[in-house]
């Protein structure tokens, strides 16, 4: 029976403490914050970064000092499928069971680009690549569980509306309003993922970590960039405050049984009216599954 903010309970799942867990985007911001918190609370932690030298760093930096998770990094750039894929094999050769994918990597693009692979960069990375590395990984999550995805959305898909005829932002191109569908589309696909795997006791969750002061649009030009820059310096939170709801929804005991959810503030509260479109989120389930070249069922 779901619930009042749209989640779906399980009573199978019981006293889940996680052992292995796998963070995308780990090197900086709410990622590197996710990690610094969860490493006294797991056995293994994985970190997930395309600056080798950046994991390094923060590999040397959680290992040192006091006891706590043994640190394991992995390279790989999450806006190409191929590196999408070869990570997932990585992963699930070097680790049988994952209790925890925190899908964390995500960029704002001001103009529009695409990958090598020819597809536009804010939606390999936001959407293709969690819904990729998810999918590939459903053996060692399954293996684990009860386990847990969560998946970093924003606040930013309020307003938000998909347009089936044009999701890569090939007409007319606003970096904020494509950001925005690309988090739409991360939180349907939270609801289908939640709704196909719940007989394999796999939570998928989604959440808003509130306006941080990270990195964010650092990289990015323009007026609606200087404009995201500036206010997250005056009113941004810290990275470790935005990752508060991360590792709440990863480990906390009350988030058991609960999946298909989005969670703010440590609270699951309803996300935007057309995110509950479930046959919006079939079809967008489909659709990326042609694109990233995976069958539309397991």
């Amino acid at each position: 029976m779901g619930e009042p903010d749209g989640s779906v309970r399980s009573d199978a799942v019981r006293g889940f403490a996680p052992r292995t867990v796998v963070i995308t985007g780990a090197t900086s911001g709410i990622g590197l914050a996710t990690a610094v918190a969860l490493r006294p609370r797991v056995e293994t932690l994985v970190l997930v970064g395309r600056d080798p030298a950046q994991l390094a760093a923060v590999s040397r930096s959680l290992s040192s000092g006091e006891s706590g998770a043994a640190i394991r990094t992995h390279v790989a750039d999450l806006a190409r499928i191929a590196d999408v894929r070869r990570l997932a094999a990585e992963l699930a050769a070097a680790y049988p069971t994952i209790d925890v994918l925190v899908n964390n990597a995500g960029a704002y693009f001001a103009q529009r680009e695409r990958t090598a692979e020819g597809i536009e960069r804010t939606w390999a990375l936001n959407v293709l690549a969690p819904y990729l590395l998810t999918r590939l990984l459903h053996g060692p999550l399954r293996a684990a569980a009860p386990s847990r995805v969560v998946n970093v959305a924003s606040a930013a898909h309020v307003g938000a509306k998909l347009d089936f005829e044009d999701l890569e932002a090939a007409g007319r191109y606003s970096g904020f309003r494509t950001y925005g569908r690309s988090k739409l589309a991360l939180i349907l696909l939270t609801h289908e993922f939640a709704r196909r795997w719940s007989e394999d006791r796999i939570a998928v969750n989604a959440l808003h970590p509130g306006f941080v002061r990270t990195r964010f649009a650092h990289d990015n030009r323009g007026v609606t960039a200087l404009a995201i820059r500036a206010l997250a310096g005056a009113f941004g939170i810290s990275p470790r405050r935005g990752a508060v709801t991360s590792v709440h929804v990863a480990a906390s005991p009350q988030v058991e049984g609960t999946s298909g959810a989005y969670f703010v503030r440590g609270r699951a509260v309803r996300s935007s009216a057309v995110s509950y479109d479930g046959a919006a989120a079939a079809r967008l389930w489909r659709v990326c599954a042609e694109r990233v070249g995976l069958p539309d069922a397991e």
